[in-house]
This record gives C-alpha cells, structure tokens and sequence, in this order.
C-alpha cells in the first residue's frame, strides 16, 4: 500500500478510552441484573495507561450479573500495522498479556476477540488465550507475531471463524476445530510455501487466501491443502501480481477435496494474462455453481517502481500456463459465470466457459472498477462494449458456434446486484 498511515495523538486516545468506559458503565447501570439478556456487548479500546483494566472491571461486572450472549474485545494500538517496529509491537504484547492476566474472568467470558500489532516473547501465549477464552466463536490477528516463529497448534472446541492476516506464527495447523466454519489467511510473503495445514476441520465451509507472491514463492497445490475438508466457497486473492495456485488435473484426490466446492471467487488476477488455466477449476470441482473472477491491476496497491520491484524479488511473468488433458470437457452444474473488469481480450475466454459448461444460465460481464485512490493516475483505455450496438455484437461473437442458453449481461458497477456485490467487493 502507498497510502500514508495517519497516528493517532495519544492524548485523543486517553479520552477515548475513558469515554468506552463510561458508556460502558452507564449502560449497564441501567440495566436490572437478571431482568434482559444482553444480546451483544462489544468493546473496542487501546492499549494504553490503566484504562484497559477498568474496562475489564466494567466488562467483567456485566458478565458477572448480567446474562450475556455475545461479548467482544476489539483490542487497538495507537500505532496502525504499518508503522509499527517490531519494538513497538513487543511494547505492545507486554501491555496486553499484563491486561490479560488480570482479566481472566472477562477473557473467560468472550465470544470474539480481535488483536492486532502484538508480538509476543512468551511462545505459548496465543494458546494460553484460547484455552482461557472457552466460549470464543470468533478470533481475529492481524500483524501479530511470535518469539522464534513457532508452529502454531490450533485447538479450540467453540471456534467458528478464524482470521489471520499479515502474521509471522511460523507454521498454522488448524489441529482440532470441530466447529470451525470459516477461515482467513492473509499473507506468507516471509515463507517460501503456504505456512497453513488443516487437521480435524469437519464443518469447514468457507477458506480465504490472499498473497503477493513474489518470484521465489513455491506454488499452492489445494489438492493437499485442502484434501481433509468439504469446503463449499474458495476465495483466492492474487493482489494484481504472480498468480501462486498450481493448476492440476483431476485426480482421485482432487475429486476428495473439492467434491462439495460450489462457490469460487479468483480475486485480483494480474492484466494481460491467459486465463486458460481457471478452467482447472471446473475439471476437479463438478458441483461448482457459482464462478466469479476479477482481472485488475490495481496501482494505488501494487509496487510500480522497477528499482523497487527487482529488488523484492517480484515476479516479471505473473501468469501460468496449463492446457487441459480432456478433450470436450463438459461441467453440469455451474450456472454462473461473474466477471469484474471485463475486456474484450477476455471473449475467447467467455466462450471456452460457456461451451464447457453445459447448464450454464448467466454470464454477467461488468466494466473497469473505479477506485478513488487511483484517480490521480491517467484512466487506462477500456474495451468494455459500452453502445447497445457494440454489446449486440460481442453476445454474437460469443455465442457463435456454441449451444448454450446463457444469458449474457452487460453491467456497470452501478447496476450490480447486492449477492454479486458481497462476493466482488470482499
């Protein structure tokens, strides 16, 4: 990101941790013990001078006598991720783990917790909060760190989602989650492989990858990564550079791993690609329905400077090449085909989908994405058919020699409908 990180003075973040726990202590002294259940308490405040340890008495009271629900600690630094050291983040971990161990009864309580900029010297620290907090449903790091990088053993029987972003644990194994539904993980720049292996994750439906991978990042195979789960939605997140999932051909394993896949979003695919090999998607996932795909270079996100890029070892070539082993291919179950910066260098594509996929209903093609922080940059050329005229013509060309009864729609931004916008603008 090029975008400048803004702190916050630390005498604005004072008051606005006192102003948490007065609320806090208002609300509830409103409130008659026993009388209503408190369907969600959420608390978010910064890791400064006492005031965390009198939200935890105000929290910990409301526990205490109230019944609760839902309760959750969004825990901030006056510093964001990209401006912290690593001594801050250190300065930062000891401040919370003193917060913590005074706080176990309310820890104890929580459904959700999100940290963020800690890096702890204790290497069992992140499973002592998991063990404290038995009820946690929700559990979100980000730019969170480890003494020595260990292997982090997840085991927690309450876990529905997890989310890890932009971390440095060593190696994740997700060991025994049985109620784990959802999963995040965010950024392995500093490993040569995806650090992340699932264990006992029987009701996992949903997985997020996202990386920039650079020149020297060894390729995901999801046959293994995924070869112990059902998993139902896959979103994987190229950030406009090398795309890092290895194409493969249908095995018996493949077959296992994607058996249940219905939903998949590739989001971020760098300009100026062959798309050919998203098409290994459809060959090892026969029940897919849905299939969304985003092609952008995105600069306000990406390293343009070539000095800067070299030096990072990014990759030159970003795209893959793969050539199906089955000739006349067909898939039965995908009706859907979503598309986000379409080009007409994408209509062959287009037509390789739709003569594969022989139920397909929808093909909804939308233009360039606007983004305010690219706006400073000259707009790039679009060949998206704006005029009636232009976009009768491509539907011909894309049809032409295929039966399908797909529908193809041209869209804007503007007309997108709000399923299409959840999946697009994660």
């Amino acid at each position: 990101m090029n975008s400048a990180a803004v702190q916050v003075p630390k005498n604005i973040l004072t008051r606005r941790n006192l102003a948490v726990v007065e609320a806090t202590k208002n609300i509830l002294a409103r409130r008659n013990p026993g009388e209503h259940t408190i369907r969600l308490l959420s608390t978010g405040f910064y890791l400064r001078d006492d005031v965390p340890i009198s939200i935890r008495h105000a929290v910990g009271s409301a526990m205490a006598t109230h019944k609760v629900e839902q309760a959750e600690f969004t825990v901030l630094t006056e510093k964001d991720p990209m401006q912290c050291t690593l001594r801050d983040m250190v300065k930062y971990a000891v401040q919370f783990v003193s917060f913590f161990n005074v706080c176990l009864d309310a820890f104890s309580g929580l459904t959700r917790l999100c940290l963020e900029n800690l890096a702890f010297a204790e290497s069992d620290f992140v499973s002592n909060i998991l063990v404290t907090s038995k009820n946690l449903k929700y559990l979100c790091f980000c730019n969170c760190d480890t003494e020595s990088q260990i292997t982090l053993q997840v085991e927690h029987a309450q876990l529905s989602e997890l989310s890890i972003e932009d971390c440095c644990f060593g190696k994740v194994e997700l060991k025994w989650l049985p109620r784990l539904t959802r999963t995040k993980f965010a950024y392995w720049m500093s490993y040569k492989d995806l650090p992340l292996s699932f264990g006992h994750v029987p009701l996992l439906e949903a997985v997020t990858l996202i990386n920039v991978a650079l020149s020297w990042h060894e390729m995901v195979k999801l046959s293994t990564l995924l070869v112990n789960t059902s998993v139902r939605e896959l979103h994987l997140r190229f950030e406009c550079e090398k795309i890092w999932v290895q194409p493969e051909c249908l095995t018996k394993r493949m077959g296992y791993a994607f058996h249940r896949l219905r939903i998949v979003n590739l989001d971020s695919i760098p300009e100026g690609y062959d798309l050919t090999w998203t098409m290994f998607i459809l060959e090892v996932a026969p029940s897919l329905e849905e299939f969304y795909m985003m092609v952008m270079d995105h600069p306000c996100e990406m390293e343009m400077n070539k000095k800067r890029r070299w030096r990072g070892s990014y990759s030159k070539k970003k795209g893959v090449e793969w050539e199906s082993p089955t000739s006349n291919f067909k898939h039965h179950h995908l009706t859907k085909l979503i598309i986000s910066c379409f080009e007409s260098c994408m209509v062959s594509h287009v037509r390789r989908v739709m003569k594969a996929a022989v139920n397909l209903n929808d093909v909804y093609l939308y233009g360039r994405l606007a983004c305010m922080e690219c706006q400073h940059l000259e707009p790039k050329p679009t060949t998206f058919p704006l005029s009636k005229k232009h976009r009768v013509s491509m539907r011909k060309l894309m049809a032409q020699g295929i039966e399908s009864r797909a529908r193809i729609h041209f869209l804007s931004y503007a007309e997108m409908p709000a399923d299409h916008a959840a999946r697009i603008m994660y």
